[in-house]
């Protein structure tokens, strides 16, 4: 799978970034760094400038790195805003920038509230109807058959095959515990296969409130190509090795 090289670039976006409701930082000047892989995801780096003075305490640096903890009130989040460690090159711009967690934090473009990364505007989430059959299996049992799949494409993933769930022998699932956000769909919630001595832990998901810009998958099924063997148009797809693979 193709993993560019991280890269800042200006963003036209307004950004904010708060702390148990109070204002941390506020920024139209803001750099998106786009980075994929073990560096991290997409994030936004803002002008030290344009951050609360009083929010960020207890400096320490390592590996040419600054973090601080982020008080507001009587919230605090211990580590959880930070400088890139080595600016130059493509990433050259971060310097005097810093950006914060997006798990301890909450994050705005202009005044909606965006999850776990930021958006990407080279990334494309394209969802088309399609007529393909598609089969999913787990060993020998058949879970799912369709010739009405939705077909995702998402830049530099697997193509991921959305089914309606009365094509699914939902008999074999059992519902997860694991909830997932995504910054371009919303919020996915997961199914595991049990089908005789198979077990496939979190191996489907559905969006039940997908995002507005992402309509059509809302309440379709789809299963990890990882996890699952899927079978379109009679050929058996190979498994991709992605982050979602299950250990070996």
């Amino acid at each position: 799978m193709y993993t560019p090289e991280p890269f800042a670039e200006p963003s036209p976006r307004r950004i904010r970034v708060r702390l148990g409701g109070s204002l941390i930082a506020d920024s139209s000047r803001a750099l998106l760094l786009v980075q994929y892989g073990k560096t991290g995801l997409p994030t936004y780096y803002l002008p030290l400038e344009d951050v609360r003075p009083d929010a960020l305490s207890g400096e320490s640096t390592a590996g040419g790195q600054t973090r601080w903890t982020v008080t507001a009130g009587n919230k605090r989040a211990d580590a959880a805003a930070w400088t890139y460690p080595d600016p130059s090159g493509p990433t050259a711009a971060l310097a005097g920038h810093v950006t914060f967690s997006w798990r301890q934090l909450e994050w705005y473009e202009e005044d909606e509230r965006v999850l776990v990364h930021a958006r990407d505007p080279y990334k494309r989430v394209d969802t088309l109807r399609s007529s393909r059959r598609v089969q999913v299996y787990a060993g020998d049992t058949l879970i799912a058959d369709s010739i009405r799949p939705l077909l995702l494409f998402e830049t530099h993933l697997p193509t991921r095959y959305y089914l309606p769930f009365e094509d699914v022998r939902t008999e074999l699932l059992e519902a997860s515990d694991t909830v997932t956000s995504c910054p371009y769909k919303g919020e996915a919630r997961y199914w595991s296969i049990r089908a005789g001595d198979t077990f496939v832990p979190d191996a489907a998901w559905s969006y039940p409130a997908p995002i507005p810009e992402n309509p059509k998958i809302k309440d379709l099924l789809a299963f990890f190509s990882e996890r699952t063997d899927l079978v379109v148009d009679g050929e058996r797809l190979e498994h991709p090795d992605t982050a979602w693979s299950l250990p070996q």
